[in-house]
């Protein structure tokens, strides 16, 4: 057996373990364009289960048809809380082992703080209730990863919505763990080794 398959197999007998105990709940998490979508895709191919989509992006999408152009301000808060309504969905089905999640419920905190408002009482509630095992965030890099993401092309509109963001998170009581810029697979062996996992075996 290879050193990558045994990696690969180690990752997937701790998967497995995993699997009959409580929850453990892990946020990958960031402003626009830090790379999310390329590292939730190097867990999902690493066989760890994880969200697929971030929820809030087809809900905006969905809204922005509707409307015919971006959401604007008094939009938010029928769009926010749409969207947590989908994380709290996804959170209470998840009942054993590993999960990985594409943002998690406080991210409502840094996106409600970019546009001027005050966090829902049902987004305070949502906190307290559903928590979270570690926090990773990601640490913007230079390139977009989606087209929405040209919504926040000033740089100074990202490092914004990062930092509103991270503030949300402690505000939550969390103390979340940084994830260096960095190629999907370097970042994903920095979280596997944060969380004492394998880490995941890659091919040639």
């Amino acid at each position: 057996m290879t050193t990558t398959e045994t990696s690969s197999s180690a990752l997937a007998v701790a998967v497995a373990a995993a699997a009959a105990s409580d929850p453990q709940r892990y946020v990958i998490t960031g402003g626009p364009s830090s790379g999310k979508d390329d590292l939730i895709a190097a867990v999902h191919a690493a066989g760890i289960p994880c969200m697929t989509e971030e929820p809030g992006r087809e809900i905006y999408r969905r809204h922005r048809e509707r409307l015919g152009r971006h959401l604007r301000r008094e939009d938010r808060r029928e769009y926010s809380l749409e969207v947590l309504s989908a994380f709290i969905a996804e959170y209470t089905a998840h009942k054993h082992g590993i999960r990985f999640y594409n943002r998690g419920i406080p991210d409502g905190f840094g996106w409600e703080g970019f546009f001027g408002l005050r966090p829902t009482q049902e987004l305070e509630e949502a906190t307290r209730l559903y928590r979270y095992d570690v926090i990773f965030v990601l640490d913007p890099l230079d390139t977009f990863e989606d087209p929405d993401d040209i919504v926040w092309a000033k740089d100074r509109e990202i490092r914004r919505v990062h930092e509103l963001i991270v503030q949300g998170y402690y505000d939550a009581g969390y103390e979340p763990v940084f994830v260096s810029a960095d190629s999907a697979a370097a970042r994903l062996d920095f979280i596997c080794a944060n969380l004492r996992l394998p880490k995941p075996g890659r091919g040639a």
